[in-house]
Parts: structure tokens; sequence; C-alpha cells
């Protein structure tokens, strides 16, 4: 992805806003790191576009509230044979 980081975070934002995506999935689309896409929405997004950052926190905190359930719907999958 060519640009500005704070571009780049921007469209990342945007991304996980209209589709309520997580980061890995977020990371996954645009072709990066899941470390990268954290970093650019939770540290270097808030330094330039507050309103942005607030939508996409939202989003976050409320990925990692239902991490857990996920995780163990993925659990139950692997071990009943489901892909």
């Amino acid at each position: 992805m060519k640009g500005t980081i704070e571009e780049r975070a921007c469209a990342l934002a945007v991304y996980m806003i209209e589709n309520r995506t997580t980061v890995r999935a977020t990371a996954r689309q645009f072709g990066i790191s899941k470390s990268t896409v954290h970093k650019d929405l939770s540290e270097r997004l808030p330094a330039f576009n507050r309103a942005l950052y607030l939508q996409v926190k939202e989003i976050m905190d409320q990925n990692k509230a239902e991490r857990h359930i996920r995780g163990g719907i993925a659990t139950r999958k692997k071990y009943k044979g489901d892909s």
C-alpha cells in the first residue's frame, strides 16, 4: 500500500468502521501485518484524527470483549471436525 502513514491509518480506520472487522481481518485485506494495523490505529491515528480514532476504538474494544467467545467457537469447530 503506497502513501503516507497518515493516509494508510485513515484507510484502515475507514475500512474497519464500514465493515466492522477485526484487526486480523483488516490486516489480511490490506496485505500488512496485524501489528502494523494495531500500531497505526491505536498510536498513530489519535495524533491526527481523533474523531476517527474514537470510532475505531469502540470497534476494537467490542472485538476485545468478544474475543473469548470467538475463540471458544473456533475450538469447538476444531474438535468437532468442522472447518
